[in-house]
């Protein structure tokens, strides 16, 4: 059940095939079900759980968490239904980690003439050859054609004399007293020429829409002739720091504490392909957040704590004043059981972690992840198993991410993994998802890949 005025989503059914308008009218049915299950007032029957509650308190969590692994598939098809930013031509130096919005053609062939594969001589006819004294170098004009009987000194990439039989390697030749070319191996006729259109054709598709752009895609765009490519935009991101107990500098005192959130959660983001565009600090200011939130150009917005039912969490109430869609409210893991995820607008989404560190290192990867991962229309990592090195303790009913490191086929738990520690996450390699109740020794766990401990793009953070 959600907060008064809140729109819910995420009902218990499957619904993979429906959009997220058919789920709102899904859960909104199943919450009108679970209201009627509220306590009884002792003459009337039952009555329901809103009319139960004091105005601005929050339900009891057990009637709205969602599972963790339907908490993902949530925030990863949120985005799908509405419009994504109008893909952009970038050049090619601002175009690694995005994904292609348009096929990448050839504008010509590959490759455009015939080239010479190796450093040696262009020969014509059968050997020996008399060689001539200019050499062919790549970047020069079309050279003289050859005659049976010549040979020529050619550098790789140079273009290939017309009536070249083949290439003779240097190390395959040699000149005698005569100065004429043996060769000390047996040839064939095109031997180590690089034909023109050998790689593609012009027209051809190097690569489909959705492709993510590496280094070796921005190598093989410059080499068809691009200068320009079109991309999905990077999501924008706006990190909204709650708490009037944070400090920015300086030793903890006085009840106040250093806020870690801050600094880790910007260059987070931007490992995960986001592009962070402000970070505020709002402190526990009611007005200050809702003009915040409603003053936002993000796609993503991120706000740090109050997602709770305390005196100043605020950010419920917030997302009630402004119409917002709650798609997720609460989730079954340990730490980050209290975030959440609205749509505020059309074209944005707010991810509230909660405020302890650990918890908002959860539900960064529970929620906001999966959500970049859409609107970046970036691929979704294959799943991963490894058995533990270690047991590791579970939460009776929810599921628990326990950071661990990779040593050879075993993740080994750590240490240091409560909801406000990031001891342990700084040391991590993966975070290991640990079903209720616990794993083994030696069980096959599902890993979380950290985007800086993982070979690729992700590790990006400019």
């Amino acid at each position: 059940m959600t907060a008064p005025g809140i729109r819910a989503e995420a009902p218990a059914e499957d619904t993979d095939d429906l959009d997220v308008e058919e789920a709102l009218a899904l859960v909104r049915d199943a919450h009108k079900e679970t209201r009627d299950d509220g306590p009884h007032d002792g003459s009337t029957g039952r009555t329901s759980d809103r009319a139960a509650r004091k105005p601005g308190e929050r339900p009891a969590e057990r009637h709205r968490a969602t599972p963790w692994p339907r908490a993902r598939e949530i925030a990863a098809r949120a985005a799908r239904s509405r419009a994504r930013r109008a893909p952009v031509s970038v050049p090619l130096g601002e175009a690694l980690g995005l994904a292609l919005a348009a096929p990448l053609d050839a504008l010509t062939d590959l490759p455009s003439f015939d080239t010479s594969a190796m450093d040696g001589w262009a020969v014509a006819g059968p050997g020996p050859w008399q060689v001539r004294e200019e050499g062919v170098l790549a970047g020069h004009a079309q050279p003289e054609p050859l005659t049976d009987g010549e040979a020529v000194r050619i550098a790789t990439g140079a273009r290939i004399p017309t009536d070249t039989t083949a290439v003779l390697r240097t190390e395959h030749g040699r000149i005698d007293a005569q100065g004429r070319l043996h060769t000390t191996r047996e040839m064939h006729h095109g031997q180590d020429i690089r034909p023109r259109g050998q790689e593609c054709r012009s027209g051809d598709q190097l690569l489909p829409v959705g492709t993510l752009v590496t280094p070796a895609v921005l190598g093989l765009a410059a080499a068809a002739g691009y200068d320009t490519v079109t991309v999905v935009p990077r999501p924008r991101a706006e990190v909204l720091i709650l708490g009037d107990e944070l400090l920015t500098e300086g030793l903890p005192h006085d009840g106040l504490i250093r806020d870690a959130l801050g600094p880790m959660l910007p260059p987070w983001l931007r490992a995960l392909g986001a592009d962070v565009i402000a970070v505020h600090r709002i402190g526990d200011d009611a007005r200050a957040l809702h003009k915040a939130v409603t003053r936002s150009a993000a796609d993503l917005i991120i706000t740090t704590g109050g997602t709770a039912s305390g005196p100043v969490d605020h950010v419920h109430p917030v997302l009630d004043r402004v119409g917002a869609d709650l798609l997720v409210d609460g989730v079954k893991v340990r730490p980050g059981h209290p975030m959440l995820l609205a749509r505020t607008k059309d074209h944005q989404h707010l991810v509230g972690l909660p405020g302890n560190p650990l918890a908002a290192v959860s539900g960064l990867l529970t929620l906001a992840e999966p959500l970049l991962r859409t609107l970046a229309a970036h691929p979704a990592p294959e799943p991963y198993t490894l058995p533990l090195r270690d047991a590791a303790q579970g939460h009776p009913h929810d599921t628990r991410l326990i950071p661990v490191v990779l040593r050879g086929d075993h993740a080994v738990p750590l240490h240091y993994n409560g909801p406000a520690m990031l001891r342990g996450i700084a040391a991590a390699d993966a975070l290991a998802v640990v079903p209720p109740g616990g794993a083994r020794q030696g069980e096959e766990t599902e890993l979380l890949d950290l985007p800086w401990a993982t070979a690729g793009i992700g590790v990006c953070f400019t």
